[in-house]
Order: structure tokens, then C-alpha cells, then sequence
């Protein structure tokens, strides 16, 4: 299968949530597809981070992960959708905070480049953490994905409106018209 980073998959508004969003599916265990399983899909996120990510003012160009930081920064990605995934269903999460923490220890107490992706990611988790509204973290109701709602009235349902909300409005339509039909 062919896979291009695109503007789409960086539709998390932080770069902590489309490194969280690199895995596809992540709850269907038959389809979930892990971005970075794939060594050219890792190396290519930080040139398309540089490109498309809400926070590339902040972090710029940055390094791809280096070998041997690779088990750190999926351990920080991991904690990542942990951690939050829960704090935006309004559940305990304060175990889960400590695991997340940690792994932003690990990987700024690494020895990768000051300006990698891993240490790009680790600060933007920090950031969110110390978010003054959390109320605009949400998980997408087509995809699951993590996504900040920057919304003015915080009412935003999906994480990108031409691709997830127009697959719902599509599926709404076509059970609409199954109705209507009598099927």
C-alpha cells in the first residue's frame, strides 16, 4: 500500500497528537496500521511534520529519531495516547500521568539530537499537559484520533472536517435515504 504524509494526518493540532495519530486504527486490532513500523515512514515524519504540523513555527526543521532513541519515542507515543485519550473521557488518569512523564524523561534525558523529533514531541506533550483548557482536547467521532478543537465556540465533532466529517455526513446521508427507501 502506498502512503504519503499528508495535511490530513496531521489534523491533531499538536505535534504530541499526530505523533499519537501514526497509528491508524488503533483500537481495531484486524486494521490498525502502525505509521511507523514502516523505517522510510518514520524518517520521512519530520520533514512532513516541518510541513504540515499546527506547531512547526515552534519546533521548525527538526531531526528524524535517531536508531537507538526509536524504542523511547514509541514508549512516549504510546503514553501520549494513553494519558490523554484518557484525560479527555473525563477518567482517572493521574497513573497514567506519571507513565507519560516518565517517558518524556527517557527521551530528554537521551543522548539524540537537541533538534530531533522525539525531543520536538516530548515538549509539545508538556505543553498540552500544562494546557490551560483542556476542555479543547477531543477524540474524533469518526476516526478516534486526538485532535485540539481551536474552534471559537469549541463544537468541532472531528478531527478534519474534509475528511472525517465528510465520511459521517456521507454514511448519516446514505442510512437517511435507507430509511426513506424502506430498505
Amino acid at each position: 500500500m502506498t502512503f504519503s504524509w499528508t495535511p490530513h494526518r496531521f489534523s491533531g493540532g499538536a505535534l504530541a497528537f499526530d505523533v499519537a495519530n501514526s497509528v491508524v486504527l488503533r483500537h481495531d486490532k484486524a486494521r490498525r496500521i502502525d505509521r511507523f513500523a514502516v523505517d522510510a515512514q518514520l524518517q520521512a515524519f519530520p520533514q512532513a511534520a516541518a510541513n504540515f504540523c499546527a506547531e512547526r513555527a515552534i519546533f521548525g526543521d527538526v531531526a528524524p529519531v535517531q536508531p537507538d532513541g526509536r524504542p523511547a519515542f514509541i514508549a512516549l507515543r504510546e503514553a501520549t495516547d494513553r494519558y490523554f485519550r484518557e484525560r479527555v473521557l473525563s477518567r482517572g488518569s493521574d497513573g497514567l500521568l506519571a507513565e507519560l512523564l516518565e517517558a518524556v524523561a527517557v527521551v530528554l534525558r537521551g543522548r539524540s539530537d537537541a533538534a530531533s523529533i522525539d525531543r520536538a514531541t516530548a515538549h509539545s506533550v508538556l505543553k498540552l499537559i500544562a494546557s490551560p483548557e483542556p476542555e479543547r482536547m477531543k477524540i474524533c467521532g469518526n476516526c478516534g484520533w486526538l485532535f485540539l478543537d481551536r474552534s471559537k465556540n469549541r463544537s468541532r465533532t472531528w478531527c478534519d472536517m474534509a475528511v472525517c466529517g465528510n465520511r459521517a455526513k456521507a454514511i448519516k446521508h446514505y442510512r437517511r435515504r435507507k430509511e426513506e427507501n424502506g430498505s
